[in-house]
């Protein structure tokens, strides 16, 4: 099948009718993506090995991104599904792997979100910052590193930019299928 929305043994990606979808992304199997979402070029969403992936509303998947999950282990240990709440913004070459980003989050460029981590609502995942397997972060705080942990507590220009950065890329994503550049 060609085209960037591929079934996986038999399940089809559930996606809403006014999401981008770049024609050189990857989106794969068991995932639903809300409303007014956007998953821009080379990215790739993966929902295989027995779990899902689910995405909310005006989230926007940058350029480069990976999201999976974890399926079902030989040990008998519980799938660990992905979790991606309602306006969030993914940057650019970020690696979201069986976690849960809670509504109103921020992850930043080139960080990696592992299994099992949480990031609340209102927390903010530096650039290139490593959130190992299982950590929280916090509302209200900035985690930076490798492994990430608590920086600072975050600005109000911060949180206040968050909200823009969204409508921004539900702006652009717009105007690309107004162009004829989605591929659904």
């Amino acid at each position: 099948m060609s085209g960037p929305v591929k079934p996986y043994l038999g399940v089809m990606p559930t996606i809403a009718d006014d999401v981008f979808i770049a024609d050189t992304a990857a989106v794969i199997g068991d995932v639903h993506i809300g409303a007014g979402s956007s998953v821009w070029y080379n990215c790739v969403i993966r929902g295989d090995a027995g779990s899902f992936i689910r995405i909310g509303e005006r989230v926007n998947v940058q350029d480069g991104t990976v999201i999976h999950l974890n399926g079902p282990r030989e040990d008998g240990s519980e799938h660990m599904p992905t979790h991606i709440g309602d306006d969030i913004t993914i940057g650019h070459s970020a690696l979201i792997h069986a976690c849960t980003l809670q509504s109103r989050c921020f992850i930043g460029m080139r960080s990696v979100v592992l299994d099992g981590a949480v990031v609340e609502t209102g927390a903010m995942v530096a650039a290139g910052a490593v959130v190992s397997p299982g950590k929280v972060v916090k509302a209200g705080e900035l985690w930076a590193g490798i492994p990430a942990k608590p920086l600072r507590e975050l600005r109000q220009s911060e949180l206040d930019y968050w909200p823009e950065s969204v409508a921004t890329y539900c702006q652009l994503a717009a105007n690309h299928i107004k162009s004829g550049n989605s591929s659904r």
